[in-house]
């Protein structure tokens, strides 16, 4: 059996995984590469694999950078099923569909072939099969795999697979848990061979406690200078835990009202997609909706869905908070507030999610004074907040605490989705720790299992 680094290799972004199992290939996510100059062109390398030749595509969860590249895998021969959780289908249909829109028009720009189409997404859709969490699946003869609640975003997996006598553990992303709405990370109880991300692991987050009082100083702070509030937030996650958290804040009033724009197609139809799922979430958020309580709707919150709606919030005075995709500044309608508001000493920017390095967001948070939004230059004058509480992504305490129930049975652990800093932090604290052999592979890597 050997198993191939193909994406999330010194990189938090682009997972993309090959297991040689007997005479079957299995691929477990395809995700695109995100953040630096090089991701675009990384995106469009040829693939280090025939499409044609994979049997079957298991997917941990439904950001972009896990699932990203699946219709350009259709496009190129993929035809083998693809399973995952039941609502990261309807997720994968909401956001593969706008990365089709965006790359449409980039390629058009360029006057290019896109990456895929929309005919690709669908045709990659067609693939996809729904699991429930804990149903143990055949794959072939001797290859059984199992998923289990991440904790990181709704539907996100870690995946148990199980073949020649031997257990592979693929982590996906990890929940920082506790957190709003979702329920925890799930204990893992047994792997030979464990992959495991780290986007933080080097780092330690704050408190459940300290991260809403720093929310809430900074809706106190951005009010009383009469300012605007930018938040820069991924669709799906970062999106859902700010409204619940705002709404708790708003409803208590224990913050001064004003006005709250959730100005993220993308992030508003996600939203509708988590009330089909409230069956997913944890106890705490399910006795809120069953006394009455909506999750995502507040006195001041208003979405924004069409672009004419989005341009209106200019016209409105601070103090208020804008929440807008994307998360890293990459692109979508933050853009704009960011455009008007950062040179604003009287706004904040608060990021709620990791900044891949490259990106705009994490040039602003790591202090430039200049900074290009839409090919201007724009000073950057506003006040910078960062509550790494609210990242998806569990830090280095958590993911040791993972780890510690399987410490005498885990051959190796390779570490993945994670810059080289961080992912050496946790590689040194795993043999600390444990004792166990703890590789960060490099792109193309392979190891026998």
């Amino acid at each position: 059996m050997k198993l191939f680094f193909y994406g999330g290799a010194k990189n938090v972004t682009g997972s993309n995984y090959l297991l040689e199992a007997g005479d079957k290939k299995i691929l477990v996510d395809c995700g695109m590469f995100q953040g630096t100059r090089k991701s675009r062109e990384m995106n469009y390398e040829e693939w280090p694999y025939d499409p044609k030749k994979i049997d079957v595509l298991l997917v941990t969860h439904s950001h972009i950078d896990h699932i990203g590249k699946i219709p350009k895998l259709w496009k190129d021969g993929f035809r083998g099923k693809i399973y995952c959780t039941k609502s990261v289908v309807d997720f994968a249909r909401i956001f593969l569909a706008d990365s089709a829109k965006l790359l449409g028009y980039a390629a058009e720009r360029k006057k290019e072939e896109p990456l895929f189409t929309q005919e690709d997404v669908d045709g990659c859709l067609e693939l996809f099969e729904g699991l429930d969490y804990h149903k143990k699946v055949k794959l072939f003869d001797g290859v059984e795999i199992e998923f289990f609640d991440a904790g990181h975003i709704l539907g996100s997996a870690f995946i148990k697979l199980k073949t020649e006598d031997k257990t592979i553990v693929f982590s996906g992303d990890l929940g920082n848990s506790p957190v709003p709405i979702l329920r925890d990370l799930e204990q893992l109880d047994e792997a030979d061979y464990l992959l495991i991300e780290s986007a933080y692991g080097d780092r330690v987050h704050e408190q459940v406690k300290e991260r809403r009082e720093i929310l809430e100083d900074v809706i106190e702070d951005v009010h009383a200078k009469k300012g605007t509030l930018m938040i820069p937030a991924f669709s799906m996650e970062r999106t859902q835990e700010i409204l619940y958290e705002m709404n708790y804040l708003f409803e208590h009033h224990q913050v001064p009202s004003m006005p709250v724009y959730m100005d993220s197609p993308l992030a508003i139809k996600a939203t509708e997609v988590y009330k089909e799922y409230e069956h997913l979430f944890d106890k705490e958020a399910k006795e809120l909706i069953k006394s009455g309580d909506d999750l995502f709707k507040f006195p001041g919150l208003k979405f924004t869905l069409f672009s004419g709606d989005s341009r209106k919030i200019n016209m409105v005075d601070p103090p208020k908070i804008i929440i807008a995709g994307s998360g890293m500044s990459t692109g979508g309608r933050i853009l704009f507030h960011e455009q008007r508001y950062l040179s604003d000493p009287n706004s904040i920017i608060l990021f709620v999610g990791y900044q891949v390095e490259g990106t705009l967001g994490r040039r602003i948070l790591d202090g430039e004074s200049r900074v290009k939004v839409f090919g201007k230059e724009v000073n950057v004058q506003c006040n910078k907040v960062a509550i790494g509480g609210y990242s998806a992504h569990a830090d280095q305490p958590h993911l040791l605490e993972w780890i510690k129930p399987i410490r005498n049975q885990v051959k190796k652990i390779f570490i993945v989705q994670g810059e080289e800093v961080q992912a050496n932090g946790l590689k040194y604290a795993i043999r600390d720790t444990f004792g166990i052999d703890a590789i960060v592979p490099d792109y193309g890597d392979s190891f026998e299992l």
